[in-house]
């Protein structure tokens, strides 16, 4: 006798067309089962709202010309007569093409040492070399701008620096008065900065070179691969990615210069203003000049808008060339 629809009867896993759809859970029982990931976030939460988005409402001082005696909330109100005085001045091209001079000159040269200063270091297989070698690398990253341009002072002194007394006069040429002369600092302040911080950037390629499969080199030397062709084939490929990010977060902070790069290194001499002075240091000397908080606040609202802008073009021109390179 043949077994009819009706008398099949359906295995206990499987729901019942009519049956009702499972409750969803709802928002608040979903936090309570996630409770200890939300706990492990909260104090970064809790510290880019307190540090990064609750100062946003002072970007009112761009529009007003504060005084102490009212307040930021009871000052006039100016307009935009604090942008039109920074723009109208006859610093304003010098500092913004500084500015934007340098911070491409160190995204590239960072980039471009970062990467193979971390591929060198990877290839170490020597871990007390290795670590030695990274902490000697990473060593300037921590030491203050001040300590930096007294080294710089070391070398450069007119007097008693290394270069003069060390180099020059044996080989028979004159002193150079370094902090006389403007053209010099186009090379010396790039070379100083990427002793500082090129070790911090390399230390970020080398932690993402540590997870790559290392499978891959083995198959490229069974094909009779080179050392180079594996770092061009293989290495540069997969670090694009990071390489991608840290240049659009580098290129959102173009327009923000190292404050004591440019104000210390220099130790703040005025022939070096010429090839020396960017907004940051413009604005800190303006500051000091005229006490002007809202001209510095529109120079900083005017920085952060520029940034941010940039950082939308160049991640819309990555998302068009290779979309899953975009960093959003």
């Amino acid at each position: 006798m043949k077994a009819t629809h009706a008398d099949v009867a359906l295995p206990a896993s499987v729901p019942s067309r009519t049956s009702p759809p499972a409750p969803r859970p709802s928002f608040l029982s979903y936090i309570w089962r996630h409770k200890a990931l939300y706990l492990m976030f909260m104090p970064g939460v809790l510290y880019l709202i307190v540090n990064n988005y609750i100062p946003m409402f002072g970007v009112v001082i761009a529009f007003k010309n504060v005084n102490y005696t009212d307040g930021i909330f009871g000052s006039p109100w100016v307009g935009f007569y604090n942008f039109k005085y920074l723009f109208l001045t006859n610093h304003a091209w010098v500092i913004t093409r500084n500015t934007l001079a340098y911070n491409s000159v160190f995204i590239l040269f960072n980039l471009a040492a970062g990467v193979t200063i971390a591929i060198l270091l990877n290839e170490v297989r020597h871990k007390l070399l290795s670590r030695f070698y990274q902490s000697a690398v990473f060593l300037p990253y921590f030491l203050s701008m001040v300590v930096v341009g007294y080294i710089v002072l070391g070398f450069l002194g007119m007097d008693s620096g290394f270069v003069n007394k060390s180099i020059l006069e044996p080989l028979g040429l004159e002193r150079i008065d370094w902090y006389a002369e403007p053209s010099y600092w186009i090379f010396i302040l790039p070379i100083v900065n990427a002793w500082k911080y090129v070790g911090y950037t390399s230390v970020i390629y080398l932690a993402a070179l540590a997870g790559f499969d290392p499978e891959l080199y083995e198959a490229a030397k069974l094909d009779g691969a080179s050392k180079w062709k594996q770092i061009v084939h293989i290495t540069i490929p997969l670090l694009f990615p990071v390489m991608i990010i840290t240049t659009l977060l580098a290129i959102g902070r173009i327009f923000y210069a190292d404050f004591g790069l440019f104000y210390q290194v220099p130790l703040n001499a005025g022939p070096l203003l010429p090839t020396t002075d960017v907004i940051d240091t413009y604005v800190y000397r303006t500051f000091l000049i005229n006490g002007s908080i809202g001209m510095s606040s529109a120079a900083g609202l005017y920085q952060g808008l520029v940034g941010f802008v940039l950082v939308l073009v160049t991640n819309t021109i990555v998302r068009r060339i290779s979309k899953e390179n975009a960093l959003f």
